[in-house]
C-alpha cells in the first residue's frame, strides 16, 4: 500500500465537505516530514541537504499555520522587505508543490477547471486557485507579485483576491533596466512599504534592510563557492532537493538561518570526493515525483544535477548603502526580466562553469517561456557544442506525466553523454 497516496486519498475526500479536516490532516503531515527530516534523513543525504529539507518544510508548515504573518508571493517579491515586519514568504508554486507531494493535485486542480479556470493554465495556478477555493488554505495576510516572466501570476492573485479578503500588491517591472526604470521600482517599493507598515503597524528600519541584504550577499558568496567545488565533486542530491533550493535563494534569502544554510553547503562538500560520473545542467522547473527521472537523479553515484539556472537568476552584489535602489535593480536585472536570449547565454556559460556533460531542458505544461524558448536555447547550446534534451510533461499534474515517453527519451541521452565521456577518457 502506498501511505502517502492513501493519506492523500483522504485530504481529498474531506476536501469538499469538511475542508477543515483536510486541512488538520496537511498540518499533520507536514510535522511528522519535519520530524522525519531532522531525525530520520537518508543516510547518504550531505548535511546541508538535510537542513535544507527540513528548511522548506518548516517554511511552508509556518505559513499555513501562521497566515497572519505570511505574504503569498511570487518568487520574485522582495522577500527582504517582509522579513524587516517579521512577515514570512510562501510562493503559490511552493505551495502547490507541497500539494502535489500529497498528491492531492488532481483534485485541487479539476476544482479550479470546474469554476471556470482554463484547462491550459499553469497547473501550479490551478492547484493553487483549487485550494484557496476549497478553503483548507486559509488567505495570508497579504499577496505580492511581479510583472516579470509569468503573466498568469497577476491573474491568478487577482482572482484569489476577487474570491477572499486578500489584498495584492502588484510590482510592475519593465523589462530593461535603466536609471528612470529603477526609480520606477523604487517608487512602488515605498509604496509597498508603506503598505505593510499600514498593516503590521510597524515601521520599516533600512538599517534592518541594509543588514538583511548584506546577509544576500554573504549566502551568495558562500553559493559561489559551493558550485566552484560542485563542478568536480560528488555531492548527491534529489529532484525535490533542487527545487527547495529555491527555499534558500529566494523565498529566504537574507535570513540569518539561510546564511547558516549556504555556509554549511560551502564547507561540508569540501569533505566529498571527485566526481567522475555524468553532470547534468537543469534548466527549468522538475518534476521531482517522476519515477524513471528519480532512478537517475536522486542521490545517485552515476548521475548528477548538479544545479539549476531558476537558482542563480540573480547573483550580483547588493548595494547595502542603498537597499531600496538595490532591490530594484535586482529585480530589472534578473535573469527572467527580459528577452530569452539573456537566459540562454547565462545557461551555456553555466554549463560550461559547471564542466557539465550535457544540459536537460524541462517544458512544464502550462508554462508559455519555458516552450517557446526552447528553439534559442537549442541553438545557442548547439553553437556551444552542448548537448540538449528536451522533456515535456507537467511538474505538477501526475496526469500529464508520460512515463514511457521520457524513460525512452532520457536513456537515450544519458547512453550518448556516456559514450562522449568514455570516449574521451
Amino acid at each position: 500500500m502506498n501511505i502517502v497516496k492513501t493519506y492523500g486519498n483522504y485530504i481529498k475526500k474531506y476536501a469538499g465537505t469538511h475542508p477543515a479536516v483536510s486541512r488538520k490532516m496537511i498540518d499533520i503531515g507536514l510535522h511528522l516530514e519535519q520530524f522525519r527530516t531532522e531525525h530520520f534523513a537518508e543516510k547518504t543525504m550531505p548535511k546541508a541537504y538535510q537542513k535544507l529539507n527540513t528548511l522548506g518544510v518548516k517554511n511552508t508548515l509556518h505559513a499555513l499555520e501562521y497566515p497572519e504573518s505570511t505574504v503569498w508571493c511570487n518568487l520574485f517579491a522582495p522577500v527582504e522587505i517582509f522579513q524587516c515586519f517579521g512577515l514570512s514568504a510562501l510562493s503559490m508554486e511552493c505551495l502547490s508543490s507541497f500539494l502535489s507531494g500529497f498528491t492531492c493535485e488532481d483534485y485541487f486542480i479539476d476544482r479550479a477547471e470546474s469554476r471556470g479556470i482554463a484547462s491550459t493554465l499553469c497547473s501550479y495556478h490551478k492547484d493553487f486557485i483549487g485550494a484557496v477555493d476549497s478553503g483548507i488554505i486559509s488567505p495570508a495576510r497579504l499577496g505580492v507579485t511581479t510583472s516579470m516572466i509569468c503573466d498568469g501570476n497577476i491573474n491568478t492573485f487577482r482572482y484569489v483576491s476577487r474570491h477572499t479578503d486578500l489584498d495584492t500588491y502588484v510590482i510592475d517591472v519593465p523589462i530593461s533596466c535603466s536609471p528612470e526604470a529603477v526609480e520606477y521600482v523604487t517608487m512602488q517599493l515605498k509604496e509597498l512599504i508603506q503598505k505593510l507598515e499600514a498593516l503590521t503597524g510597524k515601521r520599516l528600519s533600512m538599517d534592518d534592510l541594509s543588514e538583511t541584504l548584506a546577509r544576500e550577499n554573504q549566502s551568495k558568496a558562500y553559493y559561489k563557492e559551493f558550485l566552484k567545488l560542485q563542478a568536480e565533486r560528488y555531492y548527491p542530491s534529489t529532484l525535490t532537493l533542487q527545487m527547495y533550493m529555491l527555499f534558500a535563494t529566494h523565498l529566504n534569502i537574507g535570513t540569518p538561518e539561510t546564511l547558516d544554510l549556504f555556509r554549511s553547503f560551502a564547507e561540508d562538500i569540501k569533505q566529498y570526493p571527485k566526481y567522475d560520473g555524468t553532470r547534468i545542467v537543469w534548466v527549468h522547473l522538475l518534476p521531482f515525483y517522476q519515477e524513471t527521472l528519480k532512478h537517475y537523479f536522486n542521490l545517485n553515484r552515476d548521475y548528477q544535477v548538479q544545479c539549476t539556472e531558476m537558482n542563480l537568476d540573480y547573483m550580483d552584489e547588493l548595494d547595502t548603502t542603498h537597499p531600496l535602489e538595490a532591490l530594484a535593480t535586482k529585480m530589472l536585472n534578473n535573469l527572467y526580466n527580459g528577452p530569452y536570449e539573456k537566459k540562454a547565454n547565462m545557461v551555456v556559460k553555466l554549463a560550461k562553469e559547471m564542466h557539465a556533460d550535457g544540459v536537460i531542458n524541462f517544458c512544464h505544461w502550462g508554462c508559455k517561456q519555458s516552450a517557446g524558448g526552447v528553439f534559442q536555447l537549442r541553438e545557442t547550446l548547439k553553437a556551444a557544442d552542448i548537448p540538449l534534451l528536451v522533456l515535456d510533461g507537467d511538474a505538477m499534474d501526475r496526469r500529464n506525466s508520460h512515463n514511457g515517453q521520457i524513460k525512452t527519451r532520457l536513456e537515450a541521452f544519458l547512453e550518448i553523454l556516456d559514450k562522449e565521456r568514455n570516449s574521451s577518457c
